[in-house]
């Protein structure tokens, strides 16, 4: 039987998670880490970063998400810091660590990109990207 393309999402989010993890596994980042470690580094530089933006930007649930951060926070690549317009809200701050290992995640997260579109033209990527980004928005109808 031929897999149809949830199946196929499935198995290519499995591999690209697995082979991810495998690579960073030394820098003590897991690849769901590293992303969202890299969208901190970038944002925050222009302003606050808190739990709601990285849901967002991830279309995490707030437990998952939670649960990424608190592993972040425990191993040194974020803390959290109190704002002064509420107290409520924690701003997510880079650490030195996190300074420190990401070009290398970038350099991991670029490595394994240019393995899965090994052989595929620019042209078939950018038809993928654009059928993956219709695929997302058929979901959230």
């Amino acid at each position: 039987m031929e897999r149809d393309c949830g199946a196929w999402v499935n198995i290519l989010s499995h591999k690209v998670k697995k082979r991810l993890n495998a690579t960073l596994a030394d820098l003590g980042v897991t690849g769901v880490q590293s992303r969202v470690m890299h969208y901190i580094l970038e944002h925050y530089q222009s302003g606050p970063v808190f739990q709601r933006d990285v849901e967002e930007a991830f279309e995490l649930s707030r437990s998952t998400t939670t649960n990424i951060l608190q592993l972040m926070e425990k191993n040194g690549i974020i803390r959290r810091e109190s704002v002064a317009c509420d107290a409520r809200l924690k701003s997510l701050v880079p650490t030195e660590k996190a300074g420190s290992i990401d070009n290398k995640v970038r350099d991991c997260v670029i490595e394994i990109e240019e393995v899965l579109t090994r052989g595929i033209s620019q042209e078939q990527v950018q038809q993928f990207l654009a059928t993956a980004k219709r695929m997302s928005a058929n979901l959230d109808e």
